[in-house]
């Protein structure tokens, strides 16, 4: 089950084209609302204002009568009040005061201000008192016709108009919720939407993922399918056909090293019959010339067409294990009888000190078990210096028990370029050793047997100079594993 991740490409894809949609859909929400406000109460104060020059123009003729103030004035309160609208009319007298109507009969008091502009004819503005939105309207009707001698009497009243805008305001705000739900509704469809554009996209950059992850771990015949002719179907044509490229390659190397094997075991197999004659025919001409005073190139042979019969068995061993041909012949093997009869074997009981319990009992083939520990001593004998040690007794790695061999030897040590290759292939430490008389396959072979038997075989220094090198071997292993 795969765990979502935040900061995965999906997520990401999918949060970036829901915020463009939603600064998209938020953006023409804001352009529709502004431009509905702004109609909708162009709308209101046109009426309004429509309706105040026309009451005017209707109740005050362009030559009042004497003293009709006031009952002009009454007749515009009169038709211009009405639902959410109130009006009051002031008399307006020339001895340069202004006239402010009182605050009582209007939603919205009048400013001083507001009144002396309204002296110069018809003037508005919006107001928002308590919370609620009014238009405000101040009017007076100039270039009637009066006389020098009674000009109050011939003066019209000033009218002040407020105009609720609450149905409007409640308009807007019911609006402004269709807006947000339509909002809402436009970023889940942009959501979805995105995921499922992402899910398109990233169907084909899925199969290629699992399809290198398939290369890498060996499968070579893996292949994508192309569909489509864009950019990721060029990538997956890029590679398939760099998938076949490696394939060719591999193959090609799997080959020529299948090739190199087959000749090493091919060359090793053929030269073991007549080296096994060569050495013993020279060992009967080294035990003859012995005690002649030229016996010594005759020895020299002798020595060397051993060593090349140990390199040749060396090399069949490796082959072996090259080819998966190695097998393990488990038994109970007594660790302290099998390590003394490897030293025995070779003569080197007086030469390693060892230490260990004596009832230590483990499965192991005992022929491949004798291998990594006459490969591990006579190393620390040949290359290292005395004292040589080999410790032996249980021991429990990863919740596993198993029996630890550990051989030191007193020398220099290895060099710390070497540790990490000290298992390779033919690798000598010639700089730090005093000999090197080996085939470098010895630790190679003895690291393959360790492995084969599902242990390990570790190289290091000593605390105090030396090389030391621990084998660990498990003491039991499972029906199953020794059945296959």
């Amino acid at each position: 089950m795969r765990r979502l991740r935040f900061t995965g490409l999906r997520v990401r894809l999918a949060a970036a084209f829901t915020a463009v949609a939603l600064l998209a859909s938020v953006l023409a929400s804001g352009i529709s609302y502004v431009l509905l406000r702004r109609v909708m109460l162009q709308r209101a104060q046109d009426a309004v204002l429509t309706q105040v020059r026309s009451t005017l123009a209707q109740h005050v003729p362009p030559k009042l009568p004497p003293d009709m103030s006031a009952s002009i004035g009454a007749e515009l309160e009169e038709d211009l009040s009405g639902p959410g609208r109130k009006a009051v009319a002031v008399r307006v007298t020339l001895d340069g005061s202004v006239p402010v109507p009182p605050s009582e009969f209007l939603d919205v008091p009048v400013t001083r201000e507001f009144a002396r502009r309204a002296m110069k004819g018809m003037v508005f503005q919006r107001v928002v008192r308590k919370g609620r939105p009014y238009l405000l309207v101040g009017a007076w009707v100039t270039g009637y016709t009066t006389t020098a001698e009674e000009p109050e009497r011939l003066t019209p009243p000033m009218v002040f108009v407020t105009a609720s805008l609450t149905r409007e305001a409640a308009d807007l705000r019911s609006f402004t919720r269709v807006l947000a739900v339509a909002d809402a509704l436009a970023l889940m469809a942009a959501l979805l939407l995105a995921l499922l554009a992402t899910r398109g996209v990233l169907r084909p950059v899925r199969r290629l993922g699992a399809a290198a992850r398939a290369l890498g771990e060996g499968e070579l015949e893996t292949r994508v399918e192309v569909r489509g002719r864009d950019e990721l179907a060029d990538l997956a044509s890029t590679f398939n056909r760099t998938a076949e490229a490696m394939e060719r390659t591999v193959t090609e190397l799997r080959a020529m090293e299948a090739a190199s094997r087959r000749f090493v075991a091919d060359v090793s197999h053929e030269l073991r019959t007549p080296l096994t004659s060569m050495i013993a025919m020279t060992g009967l001409l080294a035990e003859e010339a012995a005690g002649l005073p030229d016996g010594g190139p005759a020895e020299l042979v002798a020595g060397e067409t051993r060593r090349l019969g140990l390199l040749v068995e060396h090399l069949i061993e490796i082959s072996k294990f090259d080819a998966g041909a190695a097998a393990l012949v488990l038994d109970d093997v007594n660790v302290a009888d099998a390590v003394a009869g490897t030293l025995a074997a070779r003569g080197w009981t007086d030469d390693v000190a060892v230490e260990g319990t004596a009832d230590l009992f483990a499965r192991v083939d005992p022929r491949r078990l004798d291998v990594i520990v006459a490969n591990l001593a006579g190393n620390a004998l040949k290359h290292g210096a005395a004292p040589v040690s080999l410790r032996f007794g249980a021991a429990e790695r990863a919740g596993a028990v198993g029996v630890e061999i550990v051989v030191a030897d007193g020398g220099p040590g290895l060099p710390d370029d070497l540790l990490a290759v000290a298992f390779d292939r033919f690798v000598k430490a010639e700089a730090a050793r005093s000999r090197s008389e080996g085939s470098g396959l010895g630790l190679s072979i003895a690291k393959e047997n360790a492995v084969l038997h599902g242990g390990r075989l570790e190289a290091a220094n000593g605390p105090d100079g030396g090389a030391v090198f621990t084998l660990w071997l498990p003491a039991r292993r499972d029906p199953d594993e020794e059945q296959a």
